[in-house]
């Protein structure tokens, strides 16, 4: 029996290109697609003698088929805060437009399919924790808005092929992930810290430090999305960590493992900023039998060797 063939959309960029490599080592073939947008090339160059991946380069906002798959993980989409500011029509068409393609790849094939929700469905919640049942609180035409009602219609329009064509669909809802592969300039609390922290610049921290985040190390993360790629679950589920910690408490831990002696500096909060973000996964908990084992200062360190060579090879760049 010939292995199994995946296609992950967006697998050029950090979660994705970590889940070609779970996918990968459970022998799976996979094929991944990404436009390069906001992915990257060398997240994928340990893979290029590896005989059981392909990479395609392609936007999937316009129609596309890479021959039959088995499963389809759909991770196209700019995530951190830099990128879909800066690339706000191309996340609305990704969500939407590449939404589309991706399920219609599902239903061609009779393929199972998996995408990439996010904790921005909540927006700024009023309930806390946030449970899956909960609808959110966002603004629809606020600067996030691009991002966040994106991932929301992402949801709709993966439901609806479930309830009209019977496609046997899952979807996750992301809480921060951090780890090797993220972006030092992608806005992320974690890689801004970090970055920060070792060029000795102080690190900069919006309104008053206070408002919280829940911080999932990426193999925590990817280990959820695999459990819950193979349960019989259609709805919604959050996978991340519920440790929750002000950005001030992390910006501290970050300025320990990394033996900074930067200071601190207080910038005003951006609109529509989360005052809150932390799951209830007690469905992951029930369901998959997953919940995170690697806490944020242990994650940190796991990090600082990548961190430490992505700031200096972006020095030898300048």
């Amino acid at each position: 029996m010939s292995p199994k063939r995946a296609v992950v959309t967006g697998g050029a960029g950090f979660l994705g290109s970590h889940l070609c490599d779970a996918l990968l080592a459970e022998g799976w073939c996979v094929v991944c697609v990404d436009n390069l947008l906001t992915g990257r090339r060398a997240n994928l160059e340990h893979l290029r003698n590896e005989p059981a991946f392909e990479f395609v380069e392609k936007d999937i906002c316009e129609p596309f088929d890479v021959g039959k798959v088995d499963y389809v993980f759909h991770f196209a989409s700019p995530a951190s805060p830099v990128d879909y500011s800066n690339h706000g029509i191309a996340t609305l068409k990704v969500g939407s437009l590449g939404t589309f393609h991706a399920l219609d790849v599902a239903r061609k094939y009779s393929a199972k399919y998996l995408v990439s929700s996010t904790s921005e469905c909540y927006g700024d919640p009023l309930e806390h924790p946030q449970k899956e049942t909960y609808w959110g609180h966002v603004n629809p035409i606020g600067p996030r808005s691009v991002y966040d009602e994106a991932k929301r219609f992402t949801e709709a329009v993966t439901m609806a092929y479930r309830r009209y064509h019977n496609v046997d669909t899952r979807i996750v809802r992301i809480f921060n992930t951090y780890g090797p592969r993220l972006q030092l300039n992608d806005g992320r609390v974690v890689s801004n810290f970090m970055k920060q922290a070792l060029r000795g610049e102080d690190l900069t921290v919006y309104g008053d430090g206070n408002q919280t985040r829940s911080f999932c190390y990426v193999s925590d993360e990817i280990d959820g999305f695999l459990r819950l790629s193979k349960s019989d679950e259609h709805l919604p589920v959050n996978i991340g960590n519920p440790n929750e910690f002000t950005i001030l408490e992390c910006a501290q831990l970050v300025l320990k493992v990394s033996g900074s002696k930067s200071n601190i500096r207080y910038e005003p909060l951006p609109q529509d900023d989360p005052k809150q973000r932390r799951p209830d996964i007690t469905k992951a908990r029930q369901l998959l039998g997953w919940e995170p084992t690697i806490d944020l200062e242990t994650g940190l360190l796991k990090s600082l060797a990548y961190f430490k060579k992505a700031v200096a090879e972006e020095g030898a760049v300048k």
